[in-house]
């Protein structure tokens, strides 16, 4: 979708990027028309990977009990977090603050204790951990958190999402295909007769319309 506007996010991009004292995101903005959102089914929660990644690290941590998992993720630079743990943090105002930085992992069997002990704060935040699935290797599961967006309906049912796409030091090339990606995902839930119309801006910058 919007081949005939890379061009233009290219200009946009050049003019804009560089201006501040911090990296900038790179953010893309969809208005909706004649979709009910009063409707569950119509509502959007999608996860999308981003083909060219967010262009930031993403601060990860896991839950683990297993030997293996605790050494993989030592290795990796993970933060661990043992299964024994968990009560404890519950009731420490600090570390669950600090653990709602993070991209989360667990391992399947923890989910439970996960959910009894923290679900009522990481739940309400959308911080509930990705379980590591039988099968996916740690590594994995890293590699496709680092990457992944999620586009949701906000609370009040408006009718306009926000995505981050990336880095404005990223490539032009990358950062157009990867607004593609979320644009093609919207889509295939939405419809393409649903977009009313389509910005991309920089934190600190103007949008440039697109669609």
């Amino acid at each position: 979708m919007l081949e005939d506007k890379y061009a233009d996010f290219e200009k946009f991009l050049a003019e804009n990027k560089g201006k501040r004292k911090f990296k900038q995101t790179v953010e893309l903005a969809v208005n909706f028309k004649g979709v009910d959102f009063t409707n569950q089914n119509n509502r959007l929660n999608l996860s999308i990977l981003l083909p060219h990644g967010r262009g930031k690290a993403s601060k990860i941590a896991v839950f683990a009990s297993d030997r293996s998992v605790i050494e993989d993720a030592q290795k990796a630079g993970i933060e661990v977090i043992k299964a024994e743990d968990i009560p404890a943090i519950a009731t420490d105002k600090q570390k669950l603050a600090s653990l709602a930085k993070y991209a989360l992992l667990a391992q399947p069997n923890l989910m439970p204790t996960i959910a009894k002990y923290l679900g009522q704060y990481l739940g309400p935040r959308g911080k509930m951990p990705r379980p590591l699935l039988p099968g996916t290797s740690l590594a994995k599961a890293v590699d496709e958190i680092s990457r992944q967006v999620v586009v949701k309906t906000s609370g009040k049912l408006l009718p306009t999402v926000h995505c981050p796409v990336g880095t404005e030091d990223m490539e032009p090339k990358k950062l157009f295909e990867n607004m593609q990606e979320v644009l093609n995902n919207i889509v295939a839930k939405t419809g393409k007769n649903s977009l009313k119309s389509v910005f991309v801006k920089l934190t600190m910058s103007k949008p440039l319309r697109l669609m």
